[in-house]
């Protein structure tokens, strides 16, 4: 006759496999795409004054992925296949518990929006956007998206943090694409 296991190892088993399954779920390497009880939110709008025409500041965003990567964004982009007007591209994130990955689709119309849509990550629902206006002082560079969960209230409870993460990084990303951009542009251009 087997003994049952005591429930000190069933219970650290469990804690050990629900820490490993958080773990590939932030990380990007597990997406649970069930489309069961999805729930969707928004994300942003966030905006970003910037002192540049919006020709700049598009390519500023544009380039790494449709020219070459520069050497400075090899920890955060991989670009997997490049088209004139669209690539899939690899990002990487760096979060509390370590670097995410996530695998999107970039499409480009040329100098109003930039579109992303998640191919996998850490949710099974992503899109978002850049868009380009042009200002009195520059360009308003907004972004906004939608991000989507499955199985109803545990989805979204993991939705939220995902979605306070991925904001924080995309209001990170514009500060620095402000930064490029009037560094690139003239006084008064």
């Amino acid at each position: 006759m087997k003994s049952a296991a005591p429930p000190l190892v069933v219970g650290l088993a469990l804690a050990l496999g629900l820490r490993s399954a958080y773990r590939l779920l932030a990380s990007g390497a597990l997406t649970l795409d069930l489309d069961i009880g999805r729930r969707l939110q928004p994300l942003g709008p966030l905006r970003q004054a910037i002192a540049a025409p919006r020709e700049v500041v598009f390519d500023v965003v544009a380039a790494p992925y449709l020219g070459r990567t520069p050497r400075a964004l090899a920890d955060k982009l991989q670009v997997w296949e490049r088209a004139s007007d669209m690539v899939l591209a690899a990002h990487f994130t760096e979060v509390k518990c370590g670097t995410t990955t996530t695998l999107e689709t970039v499409r480009f119309e040329r100098p109003e929006q930039i579109d992303f849509r998640l191919v996998r990550g850490p949710v099974p629902h992503l899109v978002e956007s850049f868009v380009f206006a042009a200002s009195d002082t520059g360009t308003e560079l907004r972004w906004q998206g939608e991000l989507g969960t499955d199985v109803w209230a545990l989805g979204e409870w993991w939705g939220e943090r995902v979605a306070r993460a991925w904001t924080r990084a995309v209001r990170a990303s514009l500060h620095e694409i402000a930064a490029e951009a009037e560094r690139r542009t003239p006084l008064g251009h």
